[in-house]
C-alpha cells in the first residue's frame, strides 16, 4: 500500500510546523524522515495517524484521497504507528495489551484471549518476532516490548507502519534485531516510515530519505548519501560529526564513589553499592539502557536524591550528605537529564538563569542586592561565548529552543571554577548542530584537566567521548572497560551479559 501526502500545512499560531509538505511512500518501501528537533517530523506523522488535523492538504492511500481525523480512521485505512514511548500497560500480558480497546470489535476478529493469542503467534511466526502472548509486559526486555507494539499494529492489518524514534532505548543488539524486523516487514509488502536522528541506522536500512528543515522538505536522497551530507542538509551548514579527542596524560582520582546506594521512597535500592572513580583530565561514561539506575546515580552525585548511603569523595573530602548548594560550590558542575525540570526556570530571563547558583556571590551581588550591571554584562559575554541564539538576554528562557536552553545550562555550569562535570543525557532531544557544540564543550573540560562523568544512553556518543566506560545494569556497575571496547561487547554488557570485554 502506498501513502502520499500533498501540500500538508499545519500552523500553531504564528508558527508554521508543516509548510506545504509533499511526500510519497511506495509499497514495500522503508522511507526515512530526518530533521532537526522542531523541524516538523512528529507533527507530520501525528497528522497522518489522526492525532492532529492539517490546516490544508491531502492524504492519499493507493492514489485515493482519505479523511483521517482520529487514530481509528488511520487504522481503518491500514496505517499503524509505534510511538517512541510505548503505549503498553506493564501489568497486563501481551495478549491483554493487544486486545485493549478492541474487546468488542468484530472487524478485527479479536474477540477473546484465545483468538488474540492465536493471532499473536501467527504474526510472530510470519515476521520472526518471537513474542510470547502470555508474557507479562513488565517482565519483557525493552526490545521485546517494542515488538509487542509492532504486533499491535500488524494484528489490525496495518500496511503502512510509522516508527517514531524506535531505537531510542534499545541496546545495539536490539537495534540490529529491529532493523532486521523492518527488512522482513518490507519484504512482505509493509511500507515503513522511519523517523530517527541516528544517521548510521538510516543509511543501513532506508530505501529513501526525506530531509525536513523548519517545516519544509529540503530534499529526498538515497541511503548512499554520506552522514556528513545528511547532517549538513538537516542543519543548513557543515557539521563535524566526529569530535576531536586527543590523547593526553590524566591525573589522579578527583572524585571517588564507594559503596553508593540510592533508595526510593519505599526503601527499595535503585542504585546498589556501586564503586568507581574519575580522574582529572578524563571522561568516564556511564552507559546502559534507560532505567537501570543511571538517572538516580547522576542526581546522587550532587545530593539531589534523598536516600543515599555510602561515600562520595571530591578531592578526598566527603560531600555525601552535603546540600545541593554546597555540592555545587565544592566544585561539581551539573547538566541535568531534564533541563526543563532541573536546569532552568522558564519564567526567569536568560540573564537570571545564568546566575541561578551564583546570585548570592560577588561580583553578582552586594549584600542583599543584585548588581544588575554586572549580571547583564556577564550574561552578554556568556551569550556570545556559548552561541545562545536569542533576541535579548532579558527574554524568558521558555522562549528558547531546546538546544539553546541546554546552552544556557552549560554556560552557567561551566562559567565558574569546577573540578568535576556531571553531564546527564546532555544531548537528549538536540539536533546534530547542538550535539556538535555540546561534545566540543565536554572535551574542552576534559582537556583542561577536569574530571567528566557522562551519563548517556547514546552509544555513538559514549564511544566518541569516553576514555573509560562504566556499564550499569539493574542498579549495578557490571564492568568498567576501556574506550577501545567494540559496540557488540558494550551492547552485551548493557544487556547484562558479563562475559564481554573487561578490565579497566
Amino acid at each position: 500500500m502506498s501513502l502520499e501526502l500533498k501540500a500538508i500545512t499545519k500552523t500553531f499560531g504564528s508558527l508554521t510546523a508543516n509548510d506545504s509538505i509533499n511526500l510519497k511512500v511506495e509499497t514495500g518501501q522503508i522511507h526515512a524522515i530526518l530533521g532537526e528537533n522542531g523541524a516538523g517530523k512528529s507533527t507530520l506523522m501525528n497528522i497522518v495517524y489522526g492525532l492532529l488535523r492539517a490546516d490544508s492538504g491531502e492524504i492519499l492511500i493507493d492514489g485515493k484521497k482519505v479523511e483521517i481525523s482520529e487514530p481509528s480512521d488511520a487504522l481503518n485505512v491500514g496505517i499503524g504507528m509505534v510511538h517512541q514511548h510505548f503505549m503498553l500497560i506493564p501489568v497486563f500480558t501481551v495478549a491483554e495489551n493487544i486486545m485493549l480497546g478492541h474487546e468488542k470489535s468484530s472487524k478485527f476478529r479479536v474477540l477473546d484471549l484465545d483468538q488474540a493469542r492465536a493471532a499473536i503467534r501467527t504474526i510472530s511466526e510470519d515476521f520472526g518476532l518471537q513474542v510470547d502472548p502470555d508474557a507479562v509486559v513488565e517482565t519483557l526486555p525493552v526490545g521485546i516490548q517494542q515488538k509487542v507494539e509492532i504486533i499491535k499494529a500488524l494484528i489490525y492489518e496495518a500496511k503502512v507502519l510509522i516508527l517514531d524514534e524506535p531505537t531510542a532505548v534499545l541496546t545495539p543488539q536490539e537495534t540490529d534485531e529491529l532493523l532486521n524486523t523492518m527488512r522482513d516487514l518490507k519484504s512482505k509488502g509493509t511500507s515503513i516510515i522511519f523517523i530517527t536522528h541516528k544517521l548510521r541506522e538510516v543509511r543501513a536500512v532506508a530505501d529513501q530519505i526525506t530531509i525536513i528543515r523548519r517545516g519544509k522538505v529540503i530534499g529526498a536522497v538515497s541511503p548512499t548519501t554520506s552522514e556528513a551530507e545528511l547532517a549538513s542538509m538537516m542543519v543548513g551548514r557543515a557539521v563535524d560529526l566526529a569530535p576531536a579527542k586527543y590523547q593526553h596524560e590524566t591525573g589522579g582520582a578527583i572524585l571517588e564513589v564507594k559503596n553508593l546506594t540510592v533508595r526510593d521512597a519505599l526503601g527499595t535500592p535503585i542504585v546498589k553499592g556501586v564503586n568507581f572513580h574519575v580522574n582529572s583530565g578524563e571522561v568516564l561514561a556511564v552507559a546502559g539502557v534507560q532505567g537501570n539506575g543511571q538517572s538516580e546515580l547522576a542526581r546522587a552525585l550532587i545530593n539531589l536524591e534523598e536516600h543515599i548511603e555510602g561515600s562520595i569523595l571530591l578531592d578526598g573530602k566527603e560531600i555525601r550528605g552535603a546540600s545541593i548548594k554546597d555540592s555545587l560550590h565544592a566544585g561539581i558542575a551539573f547538566i541535568p537529564e531534564s533541563r526543563e525540570l532541573d536546569g532552568v526556570i522558564g519564567s526567569f530571563s536568560i540573564a537570571e538563569n545564568l546566575i541561578l547558583d551564583l546570585h548570592g556571590q560577588a561580583p553578582y551581588s552586594k549584600g542583599i542586592n543584585l548588581s544588575a550591571k554586572v549580571v547583564h554584562s556577564e550574561a552578554e559575554k556568556r551569550v556570545t561565548e556559548f552561541d545562545i541564539r536569542t533576541q535579548s538576554i532579558m527574554d524568558a528562557v521558555s522562549t528558547l529552543s531546546g538546544g539553546n536552553k541546554q546552552k544556557v545550562v552549560i554556560a552557567r555550569e561551566l562559567s565558574r571554577p569546577i573540578k568535576v562535570l556531571v553531564a546527564s543525557q546532555p544531548t537528549r532531544g538536540l539536533d546534530v548542530g547542538s550535539i556538535e557544540f555540546v561534545h566540543e564543550r565536554i572535551l574542552a573540560e576534559r582537556d583542561a584537566g577536569r574530571g567528566v562523568i557522562l551519563f548517556s544512553t547514546e552509544l555513538d556518543e559514549v564511544m566518541a567521548l569516553a576514555d573509560r566506560i562504566a556499564v550499569m545494569y539493574r542498579g549495578e556497575i557490571l564492568d568498567i572497560v576501556h574506550s577501545n571496547v567494540t559496540r557488540e561487547e558494550l551492547g552485551l554488557l548493557m544487556a547484562g551479559v558479563t562475559s564481554a570485554k573487561a578490565g579497566a
